[in-house]
């Protein structure tokens, strides 16, 4: 499954960030991955500015796998500046969240989410449902040209 286009994680829980890593380990997903760890940290990286400044923005991730809970700016803002940039717009959004609350999963979607996957609880189940996604968006999915 290997892509030389990043995979980045949006994700401020460190134990859910070692479980997404290895995770992705474990199903052999060979992308770099870059983990922003608040909505802040995903716009710069994804849009050159603030910390990231200077970053090739002509390499966009493959997937943006996007918590909705996060500081500082939330994963339905980070997601609905996602979509308004001429840049990003077309980047698939898979948001992976333990939020099961109808009005998150339906703003989500009204937002421009391709996918909402909640987190499940189980590692196991956790490590099958990751592998599920690198084949489907890393392998399957035809991105949309010029992104």
């Amino acid at each position: 499954m290997a892509n030389e286009r990043p995979i980045l994680l949006v994700e401020d829980n460190p134990d859910d960030e070692a479980l997404t890593l290895r995770a992705f380990g474990k199903n052999k997903i060979a992308n770099p991955v870059v983990v922003a760890r608040d909505g802040v940290e995903a716009l710069d990286y994804l849009f050159g500015t603030g910390s990231h400044v200077g970053r090739d923005t002509s390499v966009m991730p493959a997937v943006i796998l996007l918590d909705l809970k996060l500081p500082r700016i939330d994963g339905l803002e980070v997601l609905r500046r996602i979509r308004a940039g001429e840049a990003t717009s077309l980047l698939p959004v898979v948001v992976l969240t333990t939020s099961k609350e109808q009005q998150d999963i339906s703003e989500a979607y009204r937002l421009g989410a391709n996918s909402y996957i909640r987190k499940p609880v189980d590692f196991e189940r956790f490590i099958q449902a990751v592998g599920q996604l690198g084949v489907y968006w890393l392998s399957l999915n035809e991105p949309a040209t010029g992104v």
